[in-house]
Parts: structure tokens; C-alpha cells; sequence
């Protein structure tokens, strides 16, 4: 039995079941369904021959050379599904809903298993997440210059039970030159929107939601436009704390890191803070005294993020300043600040 649904019930029904995402490994790799598994019905290099030859000898020839191709593997992927599967159901799609999952149900399908393929394919995934996080959702943003704890205080409210999108840790980034040190690799624009969609799903868009206040990109992740506007129109609340706490912050979130990553990140930034500066920054780590290093970094991000404040649409700022990085303290004080506003 091969059944067709829509993204909405092909989302419900997959979890718990197997999942196969039968585009080549490059497409999975590029964003994904978070619990689907791929099984490339063609992988990168037959992906391309056959696309040439769908150019230039036409569909009747590009579909037969695949047939010839998926014909020599048709024993691997069943064997692969019955070392994967753990009952008779198994969901199925590739880029469209076309001739890919088609293909891989009518195989499965032979062998007696239920099969569900999404109308519409990863497409419809796509469309659907891009639609989430376009949705114009209450939006707290927390402002602060580097150093202020923003992700602790953002881990703190959730534990607290509030809506949070930590947009760092989707995208594997701080979110400065340092951002990415100690961090496994970003995954693309495309999946960290995925990864994105699939929290904003699970929040109450009638409650409010707490966001780390960035820029348009966080590393080389981009934001998506509908997303990035509705941040710089929203509330912000500005944690404010002193000096040697920031440092203290910075040196235990970066001063473990190789010398040579902490160089490679202030080098980064040599243009902005000048031949001087940025050997006086190199010189303090050489010495391992990464708190006098960060202490010249600030000077420049200290000037971007209060001229980026300056620039935003809301006027509704509000500062909070806090003697020490306590994070209960801090999150306490932000949502009984956002209670009393309405927020």
C-alpha cells in the first residue's frame, strides 16, 4: 500500500517511524527533515550524469540510465530498510514527491511494506518552515555588549519555563570573530532554518518569546528577512554590568582555547581595530593574558553594539544594570520586567 500525504500529516505520523530522505547525500547534507535518514536513491556523481544527460539526449534517455543505475542497487536498499525499521510503516520523499520517492515506494511497497510519501517532497517541508519563521510572533530581545552572559541568561528563562530561540547554538556560533572557537562546524543557512522551524512549531505564538539580540548573520549563517525585521521592531531589554565582569566572562569562555584560534580571530578583526591595537591584542595573548587581549577587543565591539542599538526601529529599550553575572538574579529581573509591561 503506497498512501500520500500532506507536510502536516506526513510530520505527524514519521515520528517514531523510519524516515528515508532519498535525495543524494549533497541535497541532505544542504538541509534536511531533523529525523529523517538518507537513502540516496542516486548519490552526488550519479545525480550530475544523470542531469547531463536529461539535457542533452532528453528524459527518455536520462530515465533509462537511471534505471540502470537504481537497478543495481535495489538489494542494498531493502536490506537497508529491514536493518533499520521497526515495524511495517516507513515514510518516504525526495526533492518533489516525484519520480525519486516514487520510485523507492513502489520498490518497498513489492517487499509488503506500508508506505507514506509526502506530496510534494522536501519543497513542501521548506515552504512550510519558511512560513514559521516568518510568523509575526511577541518578541523580547535581549540586548547587551559582549561579555553580558545573553546565552546564559537565555538558558536560565528556559529553565524558568519561557519561550526561548537560542539562535547561537542552532548555529553552532557566538556570533563574533571569536564566535566560532571551541564549536563544531555551522550547518547552512537552509538547515539552521529547519532546525529554527521546528522550535518556533512547539512555542504558544500568543505568548511571548525571548531571543539573543544579532546582527543579520550569525557567523556565516544568515537570518531570514521576516525574522531580522521583526527582532529590530521588537522590545529590547539591554543587560548592563560591569567591565570586570564581562572580562571575567570572556576569559573563561574563550582563554582555553589554542593561542593560535584566539591570533587567527583578533587578526580577523585587524582592520576595525587598527596595526596598534591588534598587536597590542596579539602581544597579551602571546602572554596568556587573555583578559588584557579581550580588553582591547571590547573597545571595538563595545562601539559596534552601541552603534547598532542607536539603529534600531522600536524605541522601547529598556536597561537593566546588574552588579555581578548572577543568572537567576538576572532572568528573575527580566520577566518580572516583562510582566509589568504586558509583554
Amino acid at each position: 500500500m503506497i498512501i500520500q500525504l500532506n507536510i502536516e500529516e506526513f510530520l505527524s505520523l514519521s515520528q517514531g517511524h523510519l524516515t528515508l530522505d532519498v535525495r543524494s547525500e549533497g541535497e541532505y547534507d544542504y538541509g534536511h527533515i531533523l529525523h529523517a535518514t538518507n537513502l540516496p536513491l542516486f548519490n552526488n556523481e550519479e545525480r550530475k550524469v544523470i542531469g547531463t544527460a536529461y539535457k542533452q539526449q532528453g528524459k527518455d534517455e536520462a530515465i533509462l540510465l537511471g534505471l540502470d543505475i537504481v537497478g543495481k542497487k535495489m538489494s542494498e536498499f531493502v536490506r537497508f530498510v529491514r536493518s533499520k525499521i521497526s515495524d511495517n510503516k516507513i515514510f518516504v520523499h525526495c526533492w518533489r514527491g516525484g519520480m525519486r520517492s516514487g520510485s523507492m515506494a513502489w520498490l518497498l511497497n513489492l517487499f509488503g511494506y506500508e508506505v507514506y510519501v509526502l506530496t510534494g517532497g522536501y519543497k513542501a517541508y521548506r515552504h512550510r518552515a519558511l512560513q514559521l519563521i516568518g510568523s509575526k510572533f511577541k518578541l523580547i530581545v535581549i540586548g547587551g555588549k559582549t561579555g553580558s552572559g545573553k546565552t546564559d541568561v537565555l538558558k536560565k528563562l528556559k529553565e524558568k519555563g519561557e519561550q526561548v530561540i537560542d539562535l547561537e547554538a542552532l548555529a553552532n556560533h557566538k556570533g563574533s570573530a571569536f564566535g566560532a572557537l571551541g564549536l563544531p562546524p555551522q550547518p547552512s543557512t537552509e538547515h539552521f532554518e529547519n532546525m529554527l522551524a521546528e522550535e518556533i512549531k512547539h512555542f504558544d505564538l500568543g505568548k511571548r518569546v525571548w531571543v539573543e539580540d544579532e546582527s543579520k548573520t550569525v557567523g556565516r549563517v544568515f537570518l531570514d528577512l521576516n525574522l531580522w525585521r521583526n527582532m529590530c521592531s521588537s522590545t529590547v531589554f539591554v543587560i548592563e554590568l560591569p567591565l570586570e565582569v564581562r572580562l571575567q566572562r570572556l576569559v573563561r569562555d574563550y582563554g582555553e582555547q589554542q593561542a593560535e584560534g584566539l591570533e587567527l580571530a583578533i587578526t580577523n578583526i585587524k582592520r576595525r581595530l587598527g596595526n596598534e591595537q591588534w598587536k597590542a591584542a596579539i602581544s597579551a595573548v602571546q602572554a596568556k593574558d587573555f583578559a588584557g587581549a579581550a580588553k582591547i577587543t571590547l573597545y571595538y565591539y563595545d562601539k559596534a553594539y552601541d552603534k547598532g542599538l542607536s539603529m534600531k526601529e522600536t524605541k522601547e529599550i529598556y536597561r537593566y544594570a546588574f552588579e555581578t553575572g548572577d543568572m537567576e538574579i538576572m532572568a528573575s529581573t527580566l520577566i518580572d520586567a516583562a510582566i509589568k509591561k504586558g509583554l
